[in-house]
């Protein structure tokens, strides 16, 4: 099937100085790379608390790369340091969080000191750093969640997006990407399934053969993240059209004919993912390439994407992995992980 690139209405960041939070992931090498390649920022500054994994980041960069390049020691649960580190800023990618789902479930008070309190501190950080636009990275675990992880994920959007009622008079927006999982991220389990193939693993572990997942790649990731970054006014969570595909299929993908041996859901983990449920319906908007959940706040124009000649999707719609309308088979899989070597 075709590849959504949402290459349009990208943002001029000429001159501009960014920072990512947790900017060492597989998000932040990407958006990294994005930026050196096709825009001119006058400073891009990474803030994480893997000294290491900033070295390398570093040492792969060219020494005109390195002039623009800043990397903070920092942790977001720390907000006078991330105030520090905001100073002078522009624009504010979020990616910084805990995502695994068992780490989350087994360790739930440094998931909230990351993921909720860590977006506290990210709003009121650049807010008194007046910072002009932030955006933060959520999961469609955080639609109608059954772990912890998707729960924390949905506190610190509904924070981000209440954030715009608090940052009005210093002009600081905030806004929500809500996508699936990412093909080849770090702990996604493509890199799994391909570790355990090369390891000799003759059959491949399914938890249930009914279990669904929205993809996207990196490179659409990026381009979605900076093209919300443009298209928003402040308040919005921006969801993707993306196709879903079936776990047996994606096993197919990794290895062809191997049998496969079901292991059962795991704590937390749902049969198919939802990223508009049923309630946020009355308030989201279809604008093509995307779905618009509009804030339900006093301080939200919802005129915006209406006047537009945008339409509201239909009251009691839901967007999940399982009822999706793009579907990926095992060729177009492979096709995405080739991709994968261009990124």
């Amino acid at each position: 099937m075709a590849m959504q690139n949402f290459d349009n209405d990208l943002p001029n960041l000429d001159g501009a100085s960014i920072l990512i939070t947790g900017g060492t992931g597989s998000f932040g090498k990407s958006m990294i790379k994005e930026l050196f390649k096709n825009h001119n920022p006058r400073r891009i500054a990474v803030y994480s608390r893997d000294e290491f994994k900033q070295y390398e980041m570093e040492e792969a960069m060219s020494s005109d790369e390195k002039q623009t390049f800043r990397s903070f020691i920092g942790d977001v649960r720390d907000k006078d340091r991330l105030a520090m580190a905001l100073t002078g800023v522009d624009y504010v990618f979020h990616a910084a969080a805990l995502k695994q789902v068992p780490t989350a479930e087994y360790n739930p008070f440094e998931c909230i000191r990351t993921n909720v309190i860590g977006a506290q501190n990210v709003v009121e950080a650049a807010i008194s750093a007046g910072v002009k636009k932030v955006v933060a990275l959520s999961t469609d675990k955080a639609a109608n969640p059954v772990n912890l992880y998707g729960a924390s994920k949905l506190a610190a959007d509904k924070i981000f997006i209440a954030g715009n009622s608090f940052g009005h008079k210093s002009g600081t927006s905030f806004s929500v990407v809500r996508y699936g999982n990412v093909v080849g991220s770090r702990g996604s389990i493509i890199p799994f399934f391909k570790k355990l193939v090369a390891n000799g693993k003759t059959s491949l572990p399914i938890t249930d053969v009914r279990m669904t997942r929205f993809w996207i790649t990196l490179s659409q990731t990026v381009n979605f993240t900076l093209s919300s970054l443009e298209l928003m006014r402040g308040g919005e969570i921006f969801v993707p059209k993306i196709p879903s595909m079936k776990i047996t299929e994606l096993a197919n993908a990794i290895s062809p004919g191997a049998p496969h041996e079901i292991i059962g859901i795991r704590p937390g983990e749902k049969i198919h993912e939802m990223m508009i449920d049923e309630h946020a319906s009355r308030h989201t908007v279809d604008i093509g390439d995307r779905f618009v959940i509009e804030p339900e706040w006093v301080f939200w124009r919802r005129q915006s994407f209406l006047e537009d000649g945008h339409k509201l999707v239909p009251e009691g719609f839901e967007y999940s992995s399982g009822g999706n309308d793009q579907w990926l088979d095992a060729k177009d899989m492979e096709v995405m992980i080739e991709s994968l070597e261009t990124e």
